[in-house]
C-alpha cells in the first residue's frame, strides 16, 4: 500500500528575510511516516523547513511554501492509498513578494493577505486523515473539518495544553470519526500516537 505524509510548517515569504510561518516542528508527521514504514508501507513524506532526519525507508521530498506542498503532494497522491496530512498549512500568504528586503519607510505596516489552497480539501485519494491543531473546543471544530473535507479521520488535539502540540514529544489527542464517534487518548509520546493512527490507517486499508 501506498501512503504520503505531510509534515511541517509552511514558510510564506513576505520578502528574502521575513517570512509568515508557525511552530510546527514536523516532529508528529515524521512519526507517522516512520511507523508506516516499519509497517511496509511504501511511504513518501512531503516535508516542510524541518530539521529531522528522514526516517528508514521513506521518500522525502521537501518543499517550503504551501503551494509548493500542494503541487507535491498532488503528485505524490497519485496512485496512492491514503494521504496522512499532519503539516501545517499556512492557511494565507502575503499577496506581494518583494525581491528587495522593504524598507520601514516604504510600507504602511498593513500586509495584504490572499489563501493558500486546501490541500487536505482539495487532493483526491481513497482514504485521508487530517489533524487539528486548534485551541479552545479542539473536538468541536476537528469534527466539521472531518465533514466538510470528508475524511475518514481526523486527530484534534490543543495546542494550548501543556505537553501537548507544537515542538514536544508527548501529545494529548482525540480521533475524530465522521460518523460521530470520538476516541479519546491520553497524554502519550509522539510515536504511541504515530502507532494508534497507522493501526486506523490499516484498518481503513483492510480489505472487507
Amino acid at each position: 500500500m501506498k501512503v504520503v505524509v505531510t509534515a511541517g510548517p509552511t514558510r510564506e515569504y513576505i520578502d528574502p528575510v521575513r517570512f509568515l510561518s508557525n511552530p510546527s516542528t514536523g516532529k508528529m508527521g515524521f512519526a507517522v511516516a516512520a511507523e508506516a514504514a516499519r509497517r511496509g508501507f511504501d511511504v513518501t513524506l512531503v516535508a516542510g523547513p524541518v530539521h529531522l532526519k528522514t526516517p528508514p525507508g521513506v521518500k522525502r521530498v521537501d518543499v517550503v511554501s504551501a503551494r509548493e506542498m500542494f503541487r507535491e503532494t498532488s503528485r505524490a497522491v497519485s496512485g496512492a492509498d491514503a494521504l496522512v496530512a499532519a503539516a501545517a498549512v499556512a492557511d494565507w500568504r502575503p499577496a506581494r513578494f518583494s525581491r528587495r528586503k522593504l524598507k520601514k519607510h516604504e510600507t504602511d505596516g498593513v500586509l495584504r493577505l490572499v489563501r493558500n489552497p486546501d490541500i487536505l480539501k482539495s487532493v483526491r485519494v481513497p482514504i485521508k486523515i487530517g489533524f487539528a491543531a486548534e485551541t479552545g473546543d479542539a473536538v468541536a471544530e476537528a469534527a466539521r473539518k472531518c465533514r466538510e473535507k470528508r475524511l475518514a479521520m481526523i486527530v484534534a488535539n490543543d495546542v494550548t495544553e501543556k505537553g501537548s502540540g507544537f515542538g514536544t514529544d508527548t501529545d494529548r489527542v482525540t480521533f475524530v470519526f465522521p460518523d460521530g464517534r470520538r476516541r479519546d487518548l491520553p497524554l502519550t509520546t509522539k510515536r504511541a500516537v504515530a502507532r494508534r493512527i497507522v493501526d486506523e490507517l490499516e484498518a481503513f486499508l483492510r480489505p472487507i
